[in-house]
């Protein structure tokens, strides 16, 4: 039988396979991705819970039924294979945290949240929950009460965030699969610091109940992984309409995986220039660069006010964040993250017509983006401005502009998390000595299938990888 230690460095398809083949049994697997987590975890801190006791359940569960030749379970598409959430998943038992000290007394959730549920129904064995900034509101994951996510590639570095417990565990080859959301750019900014794929789905694909919100506008929630198919068979599992949700649109289920290898033929391809060059370093342009090499030349177009609409994306997520902590911060602001206090209060205190106009903004940006995508099918841009910085860091500079370095992470995020779009990321190596870096791949949406051909295309030409950290 194959080396279950091993096993679990493969993609989540071979793990299914190799389980289904009798070649590992589903217990195996879920026992060596706990034992990495006890060797690995105490370093990287990417876990807040682990839920061991029902992954051997839902293990040996599985296992019993294989072996008593049920071919239904057999065909489970995630057969086997382990994976974690964000600590802003609702996990039956546990407590929904978010990231926070206040959410420590309430009760514990008693259901799984819908893609929880999905993923279980496909095969997968959920081992825990991950650390997370505080209710989802920064980009390091230097979380003050559980203590800060630490790059597996760099233990000095951070990990990116607000899902960087997400990214991290996927790239310490802890679990091959973790769910995270995005809100402005909080998938994607983890992804590129830590080195993994990451899929932020259209806004309104995926349902949202059964999470602990931010901004209910702007919430995305979404896989990551070691190869865009692990991405596309878990984002396949999940889609659905959701009537419990009123964001999720009553769409139907689209799959990816069938027409993954594709490639790019017959997609036009195009690079974001103006804000998403000017703001970024010189790694984040060569990652750019290298995808142009790739593809023989991409020509250059640009998205209309990028920077209003970066703008747009942070008065909303102040006074929407604002309003639903509102409570809190009235009776018990000692309680939260200096920083995250500081915020919220200052999203109280917009005016509702900077609200308004932010609003408009969206709308107006999100007409011009779409003009662009009938036009192009697949914008190219940098995820972050520059590599993961050292944990700790106040300031960092790009082109001789000194920026605060925690929002400064999503300059590059943030005008796509305004209007929505599905945005694959992927992992280049190369541009720095010894990190990676992300690169963002836009669509139309609904058309997470032609992001997640690239990414696969550019994948199977090597420009993309995501090694396990040693």
């Amino acid at each position: 039988m194959t080396s279950a230690a091993d096993l679990l460095l493969q993609p989540a398809a071979r793990i299914a396979q190799a389980v289904r083949n009798g070649e590992a049994t589903a217990t195996a697997v879920v026992q060596a991705s706990l034992a990495r987590i006890a060797a690995s975890d105490g370093a990287v801190n990417a876990f807040t819970d682990l839920t061991a006791e029902r992954a051997l359940a839902g293990a040996a569960a599985l296992d019993e039924r294989l072996a008593a030749g049920d071919e239904a379970t057999r065909a489970l598409p995630l057969l086997g294979v382990p994976y974690a959430v964000k600590n802003l998943f609702d996990v039956a038992g546990l407590t929904t945290l978010a990231g926070s000290k206040i959410e420590r007394g309430r009760p514990a959730a008693q259901a799984d949240g819908p893609l929880l549920r999905r993923m279980d129904a496909a095969g997968a064995l959920l081992v825990g929950a991950l650390n997370m900034d505080e209710y989802a509101y920064g980009f390091t994951t230097e979380n003050s009460h559980e203590g800060p996510t630490r790059n597996p590639h760099d233990l000095t570095r951070v990990a990116g965030g607000s899902s960087g417990g997400s990214a991290a565990a996927v790239a310490a080859g802890q679990v091959p699969i973790t769910l995270g959301s995005d809100t402005n750019g909080s998938i994607r900014v983890p992804s590129s610091l830590c080195g993994v794929f990451g899929l932020k789905p259209t806004y309104g694909r995926l349902p949202r109940n059964g999470s602990y919100p931010f901004v209910a506008s702007l919430d995305h929630l979404g896989p990551f992984a070691r190869s865009a198919m692990d991405l596309a068979l878990a984002y396949d599992q999940m889609q659905g309409h959701d009537p419990h949700d009123p964001g999720c649109v009553a769409r139907a289920v689209e799959p990816t995986l069938p027409t993954l290898a594709k490639g790019m033929g017959g997609l036009r391809i195009a690079m974001l220039g103006g804000w998403f060059h000017d703001q970024a370093g010189p790694e984040a342009r060569a990652a750019v660069a290298r995808v142009a090499d790739v593809l023989d030349g991409l020509p250059t177009v640009q998205l209309p006010e990028a920077a209003r609409a970066r703008a747009a994306a942070f008065v909303i997520s102040n006074a929407e964040g604002a309003a639903l902590h509102l409570p809190d911060l009235r009776s018990r602001a000692q309680d939260f993250e200096p920083l995250s206090r500081d915020r919220f209060l200052a999203g109280a205190l917009l005016p509702a017509a900077w609200v308004q106009q932010a609003q408009r903004m969206r709308r107006w940006v999100a007409l011009r983006a779409a003009e662009l995508l009938r036009e192009v099918d697949v914008l190219v841009a940098p995820a972050t401005p520059l590599v993961a910085p050292a944990i700790g860091t106040e300031w960092i500079e790009i082109h001789g502009q000194r920026l605060p370095a925690r929002p400064s992470l999503g300059l590059l995020a943030q005008p796509i998390s305004c209007i929505g779009l599905p945005v694959c990321t992927a992992p280049v190596w190369g541009c720095h000595p010894t990190m990676p870096i992300g690169i963002q791949l836009i669509a139309a949406p609904w058309r997470e299938d032609r992001v997640l051909r690239v990414a696969h295309a550019l994948e199977r030409q090597g420009l993309f990888h995501s090694p396990t950290a040693p």
